[in-house]
């Protein structure tokens, strides 16, 4: 996994040694694939990188798809109309429609699990080969599985739940299966096409000892629904990111969403001011995984969580 914190100050370092001309201006495309507080810190943090260094020389069009996976091509269509300087795709869906929509601009993403799959690249060497590279939200599935194991030592079997319509909760799925298995856990897969089937599906899922919740947006912004099934059932959730946590988990290996995007922002500069080439570009990985706990939803279940783990604010 790549240095990301090492890169960010040396780029740092690098783009302070090419000022930008007073005269240059910049229009970046920005498609968020759904409102929930992790991609919309990532967002935040792009921008932030951007106009602290660019000021009022950049402007942003940043549309939302509601979720939608159909809204994303539409959206990246216009974007695209709109011959922007750079776009950025904020989650798997947004970043693929992007990719679709311009062969020709570079496209960053963030909040992407597995360029790999997001892509559909077969080869993986850590960059794209063509004009899109970005950040991924990626904590280690290894050391998730390795959180169950350690919180809940008498569990037998995990529930796995996701929605089916994100390919970064599918490869989250099926990535952290082979580590729980290897641990002697059974694995059961609990998916949904949509929000629809979402509360059913949970209430199925909690015939398994503890919930596995991957990166997955859609569980990201219906987490009260999730709560509202499995609090009252006594299962505990662990979930890919402190967000979901939050709402209805026990514990998280975490990232800080804000970093990672702003992380994508100074990147978005290096091509801007630098021509850096996309193809090229290696992904890049946050830097540093925080244990954390849902204080509240922990005493409610009568969890003990060990001292290494932070408690969310």
């Amino acid at each position: 996994m790549k240095k990301l914190l090492a890169w960010t100050l040396a780029l740092a370092l690098l783009l302070c040694a090419f000022p930008v001309s007073a005269e240059e201006t910049y229009h970046i495309g920005i498609l968020q694939f759904i409102q929930h507080a992790a991609l919309d810190a990532a967002t935040k943090g792009f921008q932030d990188a951007l106009t602290e260094k660019l000021g009022d020389r950049v402007t942003f069009d940043v549309q939302n798809a509601s979720g939608e996976v159909s809204n994303c091509a539409i959206i990246a269509t216009s974007l695209v109309s709109e011959n922007c300087d750079l776009y950025l795709g904020n989650a798997t869906p947004a970043l693929q429609a992007l990719a679709n929509a311009t062969f020709d601009k570079p496209i960053l993403g963030t909040s992407i699990t597995d360029y790999a799959t997001a892509l559909d690249i077969d080869s993986w060497n850590g960059t794209t080969g063509y004009n899109v590279s970005g950040t991924s939200d990626l904590a280690p599935l290894d050391r998730q599985a390795e959180m169950i194991k350690e919180l809940f030592p008498e569990a037998k079997t995990v529930g796995l739940l996701y929605c089916s319509a994100e390919a970064n909760s599918v490869y989250q799925v099926v990535t952290i299966r082979g580590y729980l298995e290897a641990l002697g856990l059974a694995c059961t897969d609990y998916s949904f096409a949509d929000s629809n089937d979402l509360a059913s599906v949970v209430q199925t899922a909690t015939e398994c000892d503890v919930l596995y919740i991957p990166t997955d947006n859609t569980c990201a912004s219906y987490v009260e629904t999730i709560a509202n099934v499995v609090l009252p059932s006594k299962v505990p959730v662990v979930a890919g990111e402190e967000g979901i946590c939050k709402g209805c988990g026990v514990a998280t290996l975490s990232i800080d969403y804000y970093d990672l995007g702003y992380a994508t922002g100074l990147m978005a500069l290096d091509i801007l001011q630098n021509g850096t080439d996309t193809a090229t570009l290696p992904i890049a990985y946050a830097p540093n995984v925080t244990k954390e706990y849902n204080a509240a939803i922990a005493s409610e279940l009568g969890v003990e969580v060990p001292a290494d783990y932070t408690a969310i604010q």
